[in-house]
This record gives C-alpha cells, structure tokens and sequence, in this order.
C-alpha cells in the first residue's frame, strides 16, 4: 500500500470521527450543542496539530524518537506559572479568571523561558543539543518541585482550581483564546516554511547535515525557537499532554516508513486529530466526563514509551 493511500484512510478516519463527534447524540438543544462541539473540534485540530507537528521537528533535530519537546520543561513551567498564580493573586483574581490574560501571560513567560534559555545555553562553545536536553531535565524537575511547594501551602479550595489546570481540557474553549493561537500559529508556520528543506537533511544527523552544507547551528536554534512557540501556544491554549506527542509520532514513523517530512508530519497531524477526537468521544460517551482526555493519552503513551524502551533494550 503506498503513502498516499495511507494518507487518505487517515484524512478519511479523522473527518468520520469528527462527524460522529459533531452530529451523534445531539439532543433538541441544536443551537447550543453544535457551536460548543464545533469550537471543541477546532480546539482539538489546533492542539493536535501543533504537537504533532512541533514533535515531529523536535525528534529530527535530536535524532530521537523517544525524546518528545516537554523534556525541555515547558509542561511544568507552564504548571508553575499558574499555579504561582493561584498562589500570589488568588482563583478570584482578574489575572486568574480572565482566560485571555492567563493565555498571553502563559505564552508570554513560556516563550521568553525558552528564548533566554536557548540564548544563554547556545552562546559558549561546544554546547550541543544534548547539553540542552540534559538541562532542561533537571529545569523541568526543578520548576515541578517549586509548584508542589505552592500546593502544600494554599487552601484547598484554590488548589481545586490549580489541579483543573494540570489536565488538557477540550470543553469550555475561550473563543477569542482559538482565533488568536489560529493567527499566531499561522505566523510561526509562515516563519518555518524557509527551513522546511532542511528536514530530510537533519533527520541524516549533525556531521552528514553539515557535509551536505547545512548551517547547523542557525537552522537548529530557528527551529527550537518554532518548537517551543508552538508547545507554549498548545499548553496554553488547552494544558499539557505530555506523551501525546510521542505517541502519534511513533505511530507515524511506523505507519508510513518513509524519511520524507512532508509526509510525515501531514500524517502526524492526522493520526493525532483521530487520538485526540476518539480519546474525547471515550471521555463523553463511555466514561462521562469522569475523567479528562489527557489522562487517557498520557496513560496509553506511558505505555507506548516503556514499549518503545524495552525494544530499544533488546537491539541494544
């Protein structure tokens, strides 16, 4: 079977799923039940997206496929950030309250972390991706244990409001919060259309990327810079999903079996559409809103990711 035809059961599951979602079990209440389930799916399509494909671009510059962009800590900052929040100025406070403040505020502290970080990390010699990789652990564990501190220590009423925001949420959307990520993820993408040549080339590897006349460097940070923009606008928009990106990304790469990121992450954004509508209609129909999306993605791809080390274990 070739890609295309790959890709095209792909595009056909994903938009059957997003009628079943949209049009099954609509009730009387038309007016008010189909613009919430609309804005949802586009909230969907815009997260799944965006991990998916910031995954793929993450993976090709490390040269790994079991390393997904959270390990650079932006999911506990962004943990941090709101529960610092709750913490300072109160669940009741403007600042927590109004949905388009926390966004920019989210965006705004994630996309200068990730800015001041890669500059001050890139800036001596000899400093490579793996150095980047190694810190953003021990940021990532230190951001985490700075907001259980705050957790322990406020009312539980307000740590009611911290832990909602822990989990990916797809019900609920602010409407003005999606029109905007659209026109900032629009512009990111405009901006990476000019490294998109490069993919194929770095997924090579660092010495065959150069020998083939790549401006490593330069290349890698534009794309850390388009990574991390577009991981701060999904958090923020919805919470984190740590192993969503993962999973459809590894799911990619064994569905298709091709080095080609055209196809890829066309491929990625699909497959993560179909996990994200189908793992809703599981949260809706079967188990009703008793739990949240994220815990179901984050549990099947803690198992994919002990799957994938296990494998790595016997080739090694």
């Amino acid at each position: 079977m070739s890609n295309r035809i790959k890709m095209i059961i792909l595009a056909i599951m994903a938009l059957s799923l997003v009628a079943i979602y949209m049009f099954s079990n609509l009730g009387s209440n038309l007016a008010y039940i189909l613009p919430r389930r609309g804005f949802a799916v586009l909230a969907i399509a815009i997260t799944g997206a965006t991990i998916a494909f910031s995954t793929i671009i993450f993976q090709t510059i490390t040269n790994n496929r079991i390393l997904t962009p959270s390990i650079l800590g932006l999911d506990s900052l962004y943990i941090l950030i709101q529960t610092f929040i709750i913490f300072v100025f109160g669940s009741t406070s403007f600042v927590a309250g109004d949905k388009n403040i926390n966004f920019f505020i989210s965006v705004g502290l994630m996309v200068l972390f990730a800015g001041v970080f890669y500059r001050i990390l890139f800036k001596g010699e000899g400093r490579n991706i793996y150095f980047l990789l190694l810190i953003g652990i021990i940021l990532g564990t230190f951001f985490g244990s700075l907001s259980t501190f705050m957790q322990v220590l406020i009312d539980p009423n307000e740590f009611m409001v911290v832990q909602d925001r822990m989990f990916a949420s797809f019900n609920n959307i602010n409407t003005d919060i999606l029109f905007v990520s659209i026109v900032l993820i629009i512009g990111v993408v405009i901006y990476f259309l000019k490294f998109t040549r490069y993919l194929d080339v770095l997924s090579l590897g660092k010495e065959h990327a150069v020998n083939l006349g790549v401006n490593y460097d330069y290349v890698v940070k534009r794309l850390l810079i388009v990574v991390a923009i577009l991981i701060s606008i999904a958090t923020a928009l919805v919470g984190p999903i740590t192993f969503l990106g993962l999973l459809v990304a590894n799911v990619t790469y064994e569905f298709l079996k091709t080095y080609r990121h055209s196809q890829l992450i066309l491929a990625s954004v699909f497959i993560s559409i179909i996990a994200l509508i189908g793992g809703q209609l599981i949260v809706d129909r079967v188990f009703s809103f008793s739990t949240t999306l994220s815990v179901i993605i984050n549990f099947i791809g803690g198992v994919y990711f002990i799957y994938l080390l296990l494998r790595g274990s016997k080739n090694w």
